[in-house]
């Protein structure tokens, strides 16, 4: 279905999208020909202010403000920082002239990325740039909540005392066995006479405690004794008369000596009668304190007295008594701001502080840290044991040299996953067995001794040889992980034979000797030569989470079978070493001493697979760990980012077939020589880059792998580690030379010539690069009998038909070697699509004359590059993919194919669950580029531009949809774009206007309007899509407020939000308020808004004087905004653009309404908790702006209010003048003639209406009142069709929404300036004025203090209707007092669950309770004190105003506050 085929009939008539203020020209919107106009039921469009124009009018008024921070975005708002790239190692894993080296495009951008810093844009106040639970501040909640007393508590508790408490069963504090001490005159205490008693501790109705003891449980017979423990003074353990034993010291110096069965027991009773003890030292001094002070108040009742006579005369006119009165109302409201709180504390979204949704830091790009553990190796003995050289006074060691080599193995994968760990645990002596007379050559050519010590980075190469300590890492650990170790010897002959002594070992003494002067010999004559000889395995995990099988051992050696060398046997081997009754294997006694160990978190010492220390490092340090390398597999959730240089190759001979051929005599004895060679030409020779085994050079020239003795057909499980050169060419392989190697031994015991232990028998080779790229999969070689020059030219059959080279095969060229090979490089890619790509932008780049077509070819195939390969190589691809984009455009199409690679390479990482490393690419190694043409566009301008080009396709919507769904990528690609251009090309500098050309204003316009209709006409069809464009729609155009003219980022999100219409289906209404409240999370968000002072129209200051003459004879500012106007929404566009949706939700269903409140109200707790702005002023300021809402709580008063609690004025027409409506009040003085009696009152006025207040609650209600709205539907929060109905739902609010409302109203109302409040009340009709009076009743009512019983109750309530509690639990317990009654009346309130904070679950604890009562405590108290503070300054502004007879209806709202306050609880309790 195409994208505009949409029936559009309930949201469009037309299309017609209004010019924007940068005076654009009407845009279409891809097929869409027709412009759009918004229907009837549309909000109305109120256009926001040119910021920056009025910015500059007002500088002069700005800059004198003494709250200007609220008005101006602060200096240096942002800049971009260079971090130093954060290593492991302590110098860069990079070559130092790596860079200058490479030739390749692909190299050189690779050691670039690893070589380079991260550049970071920083907004110096992005801290406040979320919702208030991403503020910096310490801590939203007190760490010290008071603990405040109430009226309901203390009744509930006197209730439970003289109800439960009164009788020994019921009050039972604490019972149990204990031992008395029957101690009197005759029987000493050394004595200890006890006898065991059952003991009830109980209070008293007086509030005493008594200790009762009985001869058992059953209490109703005689008692025992007793102790009142209002006389004992302490309580002391003492163990020397018995064990578990405690003391009651009393007043007259007497003790009662107890014990307890069990140490828990005597600690239990021990803490309850410390407490009690404490509690009856309390009251004593309670008593003696109110003893002085009754004493104090008899001494001054004269003083009392004359001050009750003046208080009565402060209500004269008396100008001193006015005065002493003023000051007594001073020192009360510093006294109520003593200790006050942050009412939005105790506010259950802040207590709960849940920050789920919240996006985690962004991190760089680091090394993935997997399950690590650290091999030791300490010593390996077989049982032929004996004195070697000069070691005839240490203890036996072996009598010859063995090697051990070991490595990971992952049976249920059937795989190896790491590399070789060599080790030589050969003692000195046995060392040198292999050397003679220290004129032996090493495995690098170069004699011992001979050449200088050599430093590879930074490390003597002496100190790399005898690394005995490596450490392992595992990326999926589970039980079948293996650690092999197989051992080699120095070759002598067949498996079987060499094993025999180790195996027969009848006389150790004897054998010993023998195999030490046959040892002696072969090493000396073939000590660079090694043999397989035993293997053994231990298990590393005991599950899946990587948890160390510490305690686990090495299984015994067993014998090498020279069949089953390869690691498919060995991985099958492990799998019948798991079942034993399988295993057929012969054992070789000996001893493997290798501990596995966690890896210390602060491990030192430890250098990288390529030799790099690690930090910490210490200088000359021989006691080295290395890691060995992992291979990870290749799967895409174990795939991440490189980050360091490395570029190994690992390189696997794996069979010789030598059994047929009739080239050599003798070839059976094969050793397989490996060397890296840069040329095929006669005087090349060997490149020493392959990693050396212990013993040898750290880099050597070549490399054996072991020998098969007799076996013309051997197998191999070497592996040959090479460090790859930087640049590679097509002249780079690697040659093997095979040997027959001669194992006779001279019987006269001396050896034969060096020249007869080796003669080549073969040779064969292959080239690195195939294509450009490395080869790595298994092949098949041919073997030649000789080496001629330019050898490489004969690689396939082809090149051997056509060369000239004389050159002799084997066996007729059949392929006889079969190796593998195995790349951990971060510098070379295997995969085609990537390697052409960047092969054909460096033919661009070097002045190649590009065909047509030829870059979108290589542009298309990168979508089906490996997934693996795009993870690893992330940064360096996506800076590539961008320079494409602004540099090589010289056709049309290749920006939009450039960006559906970056789209491709998006969305692979999304449904990877790898989206992090997008985030840490943009914020980290993300740096714009100058494009090198000049005429070409930057990447925000030609990625904006792309983005539109896409959305109007009508053809591809998998590609669109992608688009939206990932849009949050490009914009934030835009965003640094942006960022990065004006701050280096100094352009941050310049008035925002000029910052950025007109034509990219039209393209980010034109970007917007392409975006509306998939949101608001496609979101049923797209819901994931839509939602995610309309998020990252926001957060792009909040942040452009940071960087370029403001005035057109509001015209913007004005067309955005005139997208949406109050007829939209509740789904678009939850876009519209996640779109407000991202954007209205804006660090700078006051500044946006301007809370400043705006001069009226002249004709409309000229109404107002007229029509307030009062004004000019008070303090009233003229000027003040205080409610919803247009000229409001103008002046402070986002604020009363969040007004005018939130006015329009409370008139929608539940789920709406809880949207925008939900908004509003984490509006202002961010405002209250915000650092940079908790001056009172400023807050006074911030509540100013706010001043709106409470017109809009006046509108919704009768859902805020209930019968009990509403007033209404409904007979009082609204153009009433305030003269009019104060003439018909009775004077103050005239107060006395009002009757009232007890069950009714009524106050007559002029009008003819009567206020009529019922049971002396204080209730108001007007004679002859109407029924209200209906109190609520049981089906609001149901819809019953797509789209909301145009009938306002105007049924009451919950419990959550009516106290979110109020919450925000006295905030505004706490934090408002005295003089705005009062200019607020003299503008507000009189009508308004007696609701916002009654608002605050409704703050009381609806905070008020319910008493921890009932807040249990409703927890249990809670419960029964989650959990399914038996309805008989359900059942109160019988009211028996005034308590109980005040509680059944307080049961109409809705229900606080959405108020609590309590982890709802069965197992909720007292404290939890006490808790819950805390806080609502606190948040009573908090509500009426504010409260308080409000009705006092009312009282004391217009008792003059009433005077100067310029008052609003000052006597019906005292009347009002006097009648209905009376009574509240609050005020009782304060």
């Amino acid at each position: 279905m195409g994208l505009y085929a949409f029936n559009c009939s309930e949201k469009l008539q037309t299309v017609n999208i209004r010019r924007g203020t940068c005076g654009h020209s009407v845009l279409s919107l891809g097929s869409m020909k027709t412009q759009w106009i918004w229907n009837k039921e549309k909000t109305k469009i109120v256009e926001p202010l040119d910021y920056e124009n009025v910015i500059a009018q007002r500088k002069t008024q700005i800059y004198s403000d003494p709250l200007r921070d609220l008005l101006m975005f602060p200096m240096e708002d942002i800049s971009i920082s260079v971090i130093n790239r954060q290593r492991r190692t302590v110098q860069s894993t990079v070559p130092e002239d790596a860079e200058e080296r490479a030739q390749s495009l692909f190299v050189k951008e690779c050691i670039k990325t690893y070589s380079t810093d991260w550049h970071v844009v920083n907004y110096k106040y992005e801290d406040f740039s979320g919702d208030f639970r991403m503020l910096p501040c310490k801590s939203l909640r007190p760490e010290k909540i008071p603990n405040h007393v109430f009226e309901i508590d203390e009744d509930c508790e006197k209730d439970e005392d003289s109800s439960s408490l009164c009788s020994q069963k019921g009050g039972v504090i604490r019972q149990g066995w204990l031992h008395k001490a029957n101690v009197n005159s005759t029987i000493t205490v050394t004595m200890k006479v006890f006898k065991r008693r059952y003991f009830y501790l109980t209070q008293l109705p007086d509030g005493s405690y008594i200790l009762n003891s009985y001869k058992d449980e059953k209490n109703s017979k005689e008692s025992k004794g007793c102790i009142y423990l209002d006389a004992c003074i302490d309580v002391v353990q003492c163990p020397k008369m018995r064990r578990h034993a405690f003391e009651l010291k009393m007043l007259d110096k007497y003790s009662h000596y107890l014990a307890a069965e069990t140490e828990q027991e005597m600690e239990e009773w021990l803490i309850t009668l410390k407490k009690i003890i404490q509690i009856n030292t309390d009251s004593l001094v309670q008593e003696k304190k109110e003893t002085v002070e009754t004493a104090q108040d008899d001494e001054t009742s004269s003083q009392g007295k004359a001050e009750n006579i003046m208080a009565s005369l402060e209500r004269s006119m008396h100008p001193e008594l006015m005065k002493y009165g003023r000051e007594t109302e001073q020192l009360n409201k510093l006294s109520r701001g003593d200790g006050r709180q942050n009412l939005f504390s105790f506010d259950s979204e802040v207590q709960r502080l849940d920050f789920s949704g919240i996006e985690p830091d962004i991190k760089p790009f680091e090394e993935k840290c997997n399950k690590r553990f650290q091999v030791n190796c300490h010593d390996l003995t077989f049982n032929v044991l004996g004195q070697v050289g000069d070691n005839a006074k240490g203890p036996p060691t072996n009598v010859e040299p063995f090697f051990i080599s070991l490595a990971l193995f992952d049976i249920k994968n059937n795989c190896k996953i790491s590399a070789d760990f060599h080790i030589d645990l050969n003692p000195p002596s046995v060392r040198e067995m292999l050397w003679g007379a220290s004129t032996q050559p090493a495995s690098d050519g170069n004699a011992k001794g001979s050449s200088p010590e050599s430093v590879i980075h930074g490390i003597a190469e002496s100190h790399l040889r005898y690394i005995k300590q490596g450490i392992f890492s595992v990326t999926n650990p589970h039980p079948e992980i293996f650690l092999v170790a197989r051992i080699e010897k120095v070759l002598q002959g067949n498996i079987t034979h060499c094993a025999e002594p180790y195996i027969k070992n009848s006389d150790p003494t004897k054998t010993a000797q023998k195999v030490y002067r046959t040892a002696k010999q072969v090493c000396s004559r073939l000590g660079q030569y090694r043999m397989p000889f035993a293997w053994a395995a231990r298990p590393i995990f005991k599950d899946t989470q990587g948890s160390l099988d510490l305690d686990g051992r090495f299984s015994p050696f067993y014998k090498q079978d020279s069949s089953k060398l390869s690691n498919e046997d060995i991985l099958k081997l492990l799998s019948e070493y798991k079942k034993p009754e399988k295993t057929k294997l012969q054992i070789i006694p000996g001893q493997l001493n290798i501990t596995v160990e966690c890896v210390p978190v602060d491990l030192s010492n430890c250098i990288t697979s390529s030799y790099v220390p690690l930090k910490p490092f210490e200088k000359n340090c021989q006691n080295i760990t290395v890691e060995v390398e992992e291979f990870v597999p290749e799967m895409t959730k174990y795939c991440y980012p490189f980050t360091i240089y490395r570029n190994h190759l690992y390189v696997y001979p794996l069979q010789l077939k030598y059994d047929s051929q009739k080239t050599f005599a003798k070839a059976r004895n094969i050793a397989v020589c490996m060397e890296f060679r840069d040329s095929d030409e006669s005087d090349g020779g060997p490149l020493k880059c392959i990693y050396g085994k212990p013993a040898g050079s750290v880099f050597t020239t070549n490399a054996y792998a072991v020998v098969s003795h007799h076996n013309q057909n051997p197998e191999f499980y070497d592996e040959v580690k090479i460090e790859l050169p930087i640049h590679l060419h097509q002249k780079h392989h690697v040659l093997f030379t095979f040997y027959h190697v001669s194992c006779e031994i001279s019987t006269k015991g001396t050896t034969k010539k060096q020249d007869t232990v080796e003669t080549p028998v073969g040779f064969a080779w292959f080239p690195l690069l195939k294509d450009g790229r490395i080869i790595t999969f298994e092949q098949q070689l041919p073997v030649s009998a000789n080496l001629p020059p330019g050898y490489l030219n004969l690689n396939d059959g082809e090149s051997r038909r056509q060369s000239n080279v004389d050159i002799k095969w084997v066996d007729g060229a059949k392929p006889l070697l079969k190796i593998k090979s195995h790349l951990e490089s971060t510098i070379y890619t295997q995969d085609l699509h990537v390697h052409k790509f960047f092969h054909h932008c460096q033919l661009v780049q070097s002045g190649w004359k590009e065909v047509p077509g030829e870059l979108i070819k290589y542009l298309k195939c990168l979508h089906a590059m490996e997934i693996q390969v795009m993870i690893q190589f992330l940064p360096v691809i996506l800076m590539q993919l961008f320079r494409v984009l602004t540099n090589m455009t010289p056709e049309d199409d290749v920006p939009i194919n450039c960006t559906m690679v970056l789209l491709h390479i998006v969305s692979k990482c999304h449904e990877e669950g790898l989206d992090s490393y997008l985030r840490s690419f943009i914020k980290y190694s993300f740096r714009p580029e100058k494009p090198s043409a000049p005429q070409a566009q930057l990447i925000h301008e030609t990625l904006a531009t792309t983005m539109i080009a896409i959305l109007k396709q009508s053809a591809d919507f998998l590609a669109i949809n992608k688009l939206l769904k990932y849009s949050w990528f490009f914009f934030e690609i835009i965003v640094k774009s942006m960022a990065t251009y004006l701050l280096e090309e100094n352009k941050i500098k310049l008035p925002r206007g000029q910052r950025f050309p007109e034509a990219y204003h039209h393209v980010l316009h034109s970007l917007l309007l392409a975006i509306i209709p998939h949101v608001t006409i496609r979101y049923a069809e797209i819901p994931d899509e839509s939602r995610n464009v309309n998020y990252s729609l926001a957060s792009f155009l909040k942040r452009c407020f940071t960087l370029m003219d403001r005035g057109f980022v509001f015209n913007l999100i004005n067309d955005y939000i005139s997208g949406f219409s109050p007829k939209d289906p509740k789904v678009l209404a939850e876009y519209k308020f996640e779109f407000l409240q991202t954007i209205c999370n804006h660090e700078h968000y006051i500044p946006l808004n301007l809370p400043m002072a705006f001069a009226k129209p002249k004709l409309q200051r000229v109404q107002d004087f007229f029509s307030f003459a009062v004004d000019r004879l008070t303090s009233v500012d003229s000027n003040l905004e205080y409610s919803l106007s247009d000229e409001y929404c103008k002046h402070h566009f986002l604020v009363g653009l969040l007004l005018r949706e939130t006015s329009i939700a409370l008139q929608d269903n539940y789920e709406i309404r809880y949207t925008a409140i939900s908004v509003i109200k984490n509006l202002l707790i961010k405002h209250a908790f915000d650092t940079r702005y908790q001056h009172k002023n400023q807050q006074a300021k911030i509540a100013q702006l706010y001043l709106p809402f409470v017109g809009l709580l006046l509108e919704n008063i009768q859902r805020l209010a209930g019968r009990d609690t509403l007033y209404s004025c409904a007979a009082m027409p609204n153009s009433a003048s305030r003269d009019e409506f104060a003439c018909g009040f009775t004077s103050p003085t005239n107060r006395g003639s009002l009757s009232a009696d007890k069950d009714t009152a009524y106050v007559s006025f002029q009008n003819g209406h009567g206020i009529k207040r019922e049971d002396s609650r204080g209730s108001l209600v007007p004679e002859g009142m109407t029924g209200f709205p209906d109190q609520g539907s049981t089906g609001e929060n149901t819809r019953q069709s797509s789209t909301r109905s145009s009938i306002s739902q105007y049924n009451r609010l919950d419990q959550y929404e009516i106290r979110s409302l109020l919450m925000c109203y006295l905030y505004i109302v706490k934090m408002i300036s005295e003089d705005t409040l009062l200019t607020y009340w003299n503008k507000v009709s009189p009508q308004e004025l007696i609701n916002i009076l009654i608002l605050l009743e409704v703050c009381l009512f609806h905070f008020r203090y319910t008493g921890k019983r009932n807040i249990a109750r409703v927890h249990d309530a809670w419960l029964s209707r989650h959990f399914g509690v038996d309805r008989k639990s359900q059942t109160m317990p019988a009211l028996r007092n005034r308590s109980g009654v005040m509680q059944a009346r307080l049961q109409h309130l809705s229900s606080l669950e959405s108020s609590f904070t309590l982890n709802h679950s069965s197992a909720t604890t007292e404290a939890d309770i006490f808790h819950q009562a805390l806080l609502e405590g606190n948040t009573a108290t908090e509500v009426s004190l504010t409260v308080l503070d409000t009705i006092s300054f009312f009282t004391q502004c217009f008792k003059v105003f009433y005077r100067c007879k310029q008052s609003i209806p000052y006597g019906l709202a005292v009347f009002c506050l006097t009648t209905r306050m009376r009574n509240t609880a609050f005020f009782k309790t304060i």
